[in-house]
């Protein structure tokens, strides 16, 4: 599994902040557009102040490649998870280390015991980050997810503080030659 470090966003990551919403994919996953260095400051800023989510910069071989965060954390313990990394660091296994790591922290350190995330349907790479970070899919929610005025179903899934992670390279409920769950 390739090593990833998570750490506190900070100004001199707003380069990386305006490479990652040029991407097509990701310019309408904020509130308002983050096109400039200051919208880019505040996308930053916003984390810091938030008592309901903590977001990671995802550090990879010295560089910031992406973003991980928890959101949305209710009074029941529960908090949404979500990813983005950079074209450039797609396909290597970044985004579920950075997810993983992000479910040990919220568990072991934010105390939580239910952390949830969607995607897309069809959003096969997101799908595999999910289920190979130990995230299980619980179901679909139609037509849940607007953006430009179409409607999207989204395939949560969820990972307890009682689960025990995927192995690398093992999908969740893989079965070994025996018929039980393989892993330690």
């Amino acid at each position: 599994m390739v090593e990833v470090e998570l750490r506190g966003w900070r100004p001199d990551d707003v380069p990386v902040v305006l490479d990652a919403f040029r991407s097509p994919d990701m310019a309408d996953q904020a509130a308002r557009p983050v096109d400039t260095a200051r919208a880019a400051l505040e996308w930053i800023g916003i984390w810091g102040f938030r008592d309901d989510a903590q977001a990671f910069a995802v550090v990879c071989g010295g560089e910031v490649v992406g973003n991980v965060a928890v959101s949305n954390i209710d009074a029941h313990d529960t908090g949404w998870v979500s990813y983005w990394t950079l074209p450039r660091a797609r396909g290597r296994g970044v985004a579920m280390a950075a997810t993983m790591r992000l479910a040990e922290w919220a568990f072991l350190e934010r105390g939580l015991f239910r952390l949830e995330l969607g995607h897309r349907i069809g959003n096969v790479a997101s799908c595999a980050v999910a289920t190979r970070a130990g995230f299980l899919p619980e179901g679909v929610e139609r037509a849940k997810l607007r953006h430009e005025g179409v409607r999207y179903d989204v395939e949560r899934h969820a990972r307890l503080a009682t689960d025990r992670p995927a192995p690398p390279g093992l999908e969740p409920g893989e079965r070994n030659g025996r018929g039980r769950l393989t892993g330690p």
